[in-house]
């Protein structure tokens, strides 16, 4: 038997390995585009599937399809989204043309191949399977499917589990006061759990970011066809395509307010990417947090123990390192990196059609999958096993200079600054210096100095 089979497309003959399901279009752009050996990601093309699968559904409903052909693309459909290796069948680059093309007719190729082969029907891929579809609403509508399917599936319920584990953290260390720090240096004291606690609302406020982007991602280009004006779709296509796919993922879709809009500009994947890198620097700033804390054991601040997953060196032995935050801080890196990458691509938009929509698509859904698992890790191997080190938290604590801020009302900042600049020189805690300095009695620096009570803030 041959290796290779001959298939035809517009422009003539190709030859095509035997065993694939895609055919000569996809072939020539796998030719033709040998640039990355980065293929469209997973949930990009599961998108894509569900939505040819839901433009079936609406040519038969609106009488534009037969029945039996309708029947074979979605079954079609059906068998790919239980694909494990979608790579082996989408094989395009992600640095192809600039509307994803060739990614839109090798989903069209596999699924009328399949669809021909399992009902012994005809079927075609530009004729049937993208029937009252171009390239260039099929592929913009896509990055939206896939994007709003992994935040509200993945993203979003992995955001609010870290943020839960992190206060759960931060109610059993509130009792735990430590120094806070200002531009690296000593501060007034604050809890553990107000440290955590803050880090659990940069979380809600990210997860809040993101949310607020799906009522746009929800809208589709999908019925604008090639430029905007819908030709050759039924004028109620886009609304009935909307609906079948809003039952298929069981996510609210819509068709745009403005087709000319959603096809020429990719404004909402540059929204959702500046949200998704504002969770980033949220994320790196925790990580950093924990690697200084976790810093040690002896020469650090060691305040925390983060859990040891896993030795540190491979030449100074029992060394142990802060894997997880260097990990996660990393991840923020490479989607700070991508948002740029998007933000460029978003300018590529002339005239009625972006012509950077793969590698769009490509970046966003990797911010969303790092980021997600990210969130997780973070939780689970590191915020979950984190330990105080109380010693190491207290010891420094009490002799803070900074805790005279508190007796500023009673004796003057310039006053206080002496008695810290003594208790420091002297290294003894504030409180005996203080005592040493004013008239102040035993019993009310007590009060004063108290760092438990200075948590709370007020004048006393």
């Amino acid at each position: 038997m041959s290796d290779y089979r001959i298939e035809r497309d517009s422009l003539g003959e190709l030859r095509v390995p035997t065993g694939a399901l895609y055919g000569a279009q996809t072939m020539r752009a796998v030719n033709n585009f040998q640039i990355s050996g980065l293929v469209m990601p997973s949930e990009f093309i599961r998108a894509t599937c569900r939505m040819k699968c839901a433009a079936a559904n609406a040519n038969l409903s609106l009488g534009l399809l037969e029945l039996a052909i309708a029947e074979a693309i979605i079954a079609a459909c059906d068998q790919i989204l239980d694909f494990d290796d979608l790579a082996k069948h989408f094989p395009v680059d992600v640095f192809q043309t600039g509307s994803g093309t060739s990614t839109n007719m090798n989903a069209n190729e596999v699924i009328a191949r399949l669809a021909s082969e399992n009902s012994g029907l005809e079927v075609n891929p530009n004729d049937h399977v993208n029937m009252s579809q171009s390239s260039n609403d099929t592929i913009p509508s896509a990055i939206h499917v896939s994007a709003a399917c992994a935040i509200e599936q993945r993203l979003l319920p992995t955001i609010l589990r870290l943020r839960s584990q992190l206060l759960e953290r931060a109610e059993e260390f509130e009792g735990q006061t430590k120094s806070g720090r200002t531009h690296l240096m000593d501060a007034m004291p604050i809890t553990l759990g107000q440290e955590l606690g803050s880090w659990a609302q940069q979380l809600a406020s990210g997860g809040q970011r993101i949310e607020a982007c799906l009522p746009r991602l929800r809208r589709l280009a999908q019925g604008g066809t090639a430029v905007g004006t819908g030709i050759n779709a039924h004028p109620d296509f886009a609304s009935t395509f909307a609906a079948a796919l809003s039952q298929s993922t069981s996510i609210e879709f819509a068709p745009a307010e403005n087709f000319f809009e959603a096809i020429a500009t990719q404004d909402t994947a540059i929204e959702t990417s500046g949200a998704l890198k504002t969770l980033a620097v949220s994320l790196m700033k925790i990580a950093n947090d924990l690697r200084w804390m976790n810093s040690g054991p002896l020469a650090g601040l060691g305040e925390i123990e983060l859990p040891a997953l896993q030795p540190g060196s491979s030449i100074m032995p029992g060394k142990v390192n802060p894997v997880i935050p260097e990990a996660v801080a990393m991840v923020c890196a490479q989607v700070i990196g991508n948002d740029t990458t998007i933000t460029i691509g978003g300018q590529s938009g002339n005239f009625q059609l972006n012509v950077m929509l793969p590698m769009i698509a490509y970046n966003l859904l990797q911010s969303i999958d790092l980021l997600t698992n990210a969130c997780d890790a973070l939780g689970r191997l590191a915020i979950e096993g984190l330990r105080i080190k109380s010693e190491a938290i207290e010891a420094p604590l009490s002799k803070n200079p900074i805790l005279v801020t508190a007796l500023n009302p009673e004796i003057g900042y310039m006053r206080a600054a002496e008695i810290a600049k003594a208790a420091y020189k002297e290294g003894r805690p504030i409180r005996e210096v203080a005592a040493e300095m004013t008239d102040l009695s035993d019993a009310h620096l007590a009060e004063l100095l108290d760092p438990a009570r200075l948590t709370k803030g007020g004048l006393g």
